[in-house]
Parts: structure tokens; C-alpha cells; sequence
């Protein structure tokens, strides 16, 4: 079972924060400016994989019903895959 998206993120922050404070407190402003924009870019990207591992995550209900075929054949997926790419 994946972790909760929530987990994920909140993790991601905690790493972040952590390093964040140590640079303030030595007062390093340019390392706190690249953390801050590491972590806006990398919370970005995290997202993007969250949102593919739950459009993933999700079987047509045709795949789903079938008992042969539990997993979505590579077609589906790849179909999956573009419909989630033209919502963004």
C-alpha cells in the first residue's frame, strides 16, 4: 500500500525545513534563498509522480472486472498515461 499523499509531502517539507533553519541560524542567506527554490521545485515534481502513481493506481473498470487479466495491459496504461498529461 502507497503512502498517503499528505505523508509524502509532509516529509519532503521536514527535510527541507530542517536544513532551512540551519542555514538561517549560521546566516546564510544565499543557501536559504537555493533551499527555498530547490524545495518549490522538487515539491512540483513529487506531485507530478504522486498524481502518475494514482492515475496508475486506478484500473479501467474493464481490467478491473477481469479475472485472466488483473493488470491493466501496457496499451491501457499508455492511455492512461496521455489522458492524465492532457489534463494538466
Amino acid at each position: 500500500m502507497p503512502r498517503p499523499r499528505d505523508r509524502v509531502l509532509a516529509n519532503l517539507e521536514s527535510i527541507y525545513r530542517e536544513a532551512y533553519e540551519r542555514a538561517r541560524g549560521l546566516g546564510d542567506q544565499a543557501r536559504m534563498a537555493d533551499l527555498d527554490a530547490a524545495y518549490q521545485r522538487e515539491q512540483l515534481l513529487l506531485e507530478v509522480l504522486l498524481d502518475i502513481r494514482d492515475a496508475l493506481g486506478t484500473l479501467p473498470a474493464a481490467a478491473a472486472r477481469s479475472e485472466q487479466n488483473p493488470v491493466a495491459d501496457p496499451l491501457t496504461t499508455l492511455e492512461t498515461l496521455r489522458r492524465l498529461t492532457k489534463l494538466r
